[in-house]
Formats: structure tokens, sequence, C-alpha cells
């Protein structure tokens, strides 16, 4: 059984604001085997790691004067936002902004980042995913060790049906920094998730490159909103829909509660049967998000009734483990690898042992 697999979800993001290097760097150090980052586009057509393409959550561009005049309402996969908007910036005038903490009510802690971290871009992340590759296989050939796995990366597509309208191709960019060959591609790590399906089935037909389809708890796709196609993220989980996702993907990215679901006192329930299934079908489950603060944990994981206060993450992931998952997104990749090693040992002595021959 492989072990699963912890990703650093937006990096260290528990510790230090989302998206930026420093909460990257930290996830590795933390002993993360793959790092997940979301994309948005800028005006001149460059990929940013941001949550969503609405700035003014995640940054201090409320403070630049010289950008107030672009504070305006669009509408966003259906829902009217507003705010500063990555597509009306070029890549430099991103550069002035710097992070701010996007979950400050329930991470205060790391509000005393804000202003401290520039906003990263993709090709960032590449050089940073580069360096940390080549110094574990530096290390490793050191001590005269076989080339360890390499690091994932996993790469979020965000909003692609939205700046299709604003003349931006995601596709186009993310394929054009990648590596050439496929081959080399799969060697790196790379996955490309996305919640839209369309978008990950023409990325099927141009890449051999893994691909995540992300799926919501509730809600449609929003390519099959755009399309006027009928049907819910429901249509996605069942043996039919895990059978047409796995004509394009290699994993499935759904919310939590879609593999273990939560009871009326908002504890963790029966798992369902969405592993199983996936596996069936030849997908690799890695569910998000897991968060170590009381809000996000189910009832019997709180330490507190304070919100902000942390929990037993640790207990969460590990029922999580016993259905067979293949790896987890996580904002606390050391709580995450110590959930997951402790699993993995605890499953290694329930084995029997090996009869010799």
């Amino acid at each position: 059984m492989p072990v699963p697999v912890v990703i650093g979800h937006r990096g260290a993001s528990g510790e230090l604001p989302e998206h930026t290097l420093a909460a990257y760097a930290l996830a590795l150090r933390q002993g993360a085997d793959g790092l997940e980052t979301d994309l948005v586009m800028t005006r001149d057509a460059q990929l940013v790691l941001r949550h969503e393409n609405e700035l003014g959550a995640t940054t201090d561009v409320a403070r630049h004067a010289c950008f107030a005049g672009r504070r305006t309402t669009k509408v966003i996969d259906g829902q009217p936002v507003t705010g500063w908007f990555s597509e009306d910036f070029t890549l430099d005038e991103i550069k002035t902004l710097r992070a701010r903490e996007r979950i400050g009510e329930w991470r205060p802690q790391n509000r005393r980042f804000d202003g401290q971290f520039a906003l990263a871009t993709l090709e960032e992340l590449l050089q940073l995913h580069r360096c940390a590759e080549n110094e574990r296989c530096r290390r490793a050939a050191a001590l005269g060790l076989a080339a360890p796995e390499p690091i994932g990366l996993y790469l979020e597509l965000k909003h692609p049906t939205y700046f299709e309208t604003c003349g931006l191709s995601m596709i186009d960019t993310l394929l054009g920094m990648l590596p050439a060959e496929d081959s080399a591609a799969a060697r790196s790590g790379l996955h490309i998730e996305c919640f839209e399906t369309a978008v990950l089935r023409a990325l099927a037909a141009r890449t051999r490159i893994p691909l995540v389809q992300l799926i919501e708890a509730q809600g449609a796709p929003y390519d099959w909103v755009a399309a006027g196609k009928a049907g819910t993220v429901a249509d996605l989980v069942t043996p039919a829909g895990l059978a047409g996702i796995a004509t394009y993907a290699a994993a499935i990215g759904p919310e939590k509660s879609l593999v273990i679901g939560r009871d009326a006192r908002d504890a963790l329930g029966e798992p369902t049967m969405l592993v199983a299934d996936s596996h069936a079908h030849g997908l690799r489950v890695i569910p998000w998000t897991f968060r170590a603060e009381n809000v996000f944990l189910p009832a019997e994981a709180r330490s507190s009734a304070a919100a902000a206060d942390r929990g037993d993450l640790m207990q969460e992931i590990l029922r999580f483990l016993s259905t067979g998952i293949d790896g987890f997104f996580t904002d606390h990749a050391d709580i995450g690898v110590r959930a997951r090693d402790a699993f993995a040992a605890a499953l290694h002595t329930a084995l029997p042992p090996r009869r010799s021959r």
C-alpha cells in the first residue's frame, strides 16, 4: 500500500500568509511531500499565486492610493464581487503589493506578517521547487542513496472560464511555462488541478501531466453553469461520474465531507463509498482541506468553544487515513506528516509477518 502524501496547502498557511514563498519554504521544512498553489492571471498574461483574482482580501492593495480608481464590481463565476482584480494589473504593479492573512479572524497570530511578503509568481515557485529538488537529490547522492521521490507540485487553475472572457488563456500560458517533454513533467512531480471539467478535458488532449479533478461539496462546476449544462457535483461522485473523470484525470480532490460527512452533532459520521468507488476506476483520492483551528474541526477534535483555538487535527487526519485516501491537502504539513507517519507505523505493526520460503 503506497504511503499517503502530505501536501502543503498554499504552503504552510497555518503559520504564514498563504501563497507566499516563505510559506512554501516552511512547508518543505515541515516535511511536506508536495506543495499546492492557486493561479490567477494578470493583465499582461502572467500567472501569480493567489486564492482568487480579487486582491483586496489577501493584499494591501486598498492602502495604495494610486490604485483606488481600479476598485470595481465584476461578476466572477456567476457571483458579483467588489474589489480589485488581478486581470486589471500588470505584473510590475502586482509586485508593489504585499500579502495579508486571508482568514485573520481565525488566525490572528498570522496578522503580524501582514505587509512583509511580496506576491509570488508561478515562475518563482517553480524555481523554489527546482532548488528544493536539487538539494534533496544532492543530499541523497552524498549519502549513497537513490534519488528520492520528486516533490509534488499541484497547480490549480482558478476561474479559467472567466479569464477566457478577458482574452487570457490559462491553459496556453501554463503549458508554455512547464517542461516541454511530458516525461520530464511527470518526473518533476507536477499535477494540474481545476474545479472545471472542460479545462481538464482540454488539458488531457495536450499533455500527459497528471490531472486532478477538484470537487466541491455542493453546487456545480462553473463551466457547466456557463454552458447551460444540467447537473451538480453530485453527478461527479457517482460511479458513472467517476468513470467519466477517469478518462481524463488521474485523481480527484474532493472536499473532505464527501469522504466522511458529519452528523447532527457536527462529529464525523461514517465514511461514504467515494474512496472505494474512485479506486475501482483507478482514481487516487486526495481530499481537502485539513486545518487545526476549532472552527474547521469536527466536534470531537475541538479543544474549546473558541473558533480560533487549535484542536486535535491529528485525530481528524487519522480518521480520514483509515478510509484509504491516497493523500491530503493541509495548512499544517508538520501535523500532517506526524499523523501520516503514525498511521503508516500502526499499519505496518498490524500486518502479519511475512513467511520465509
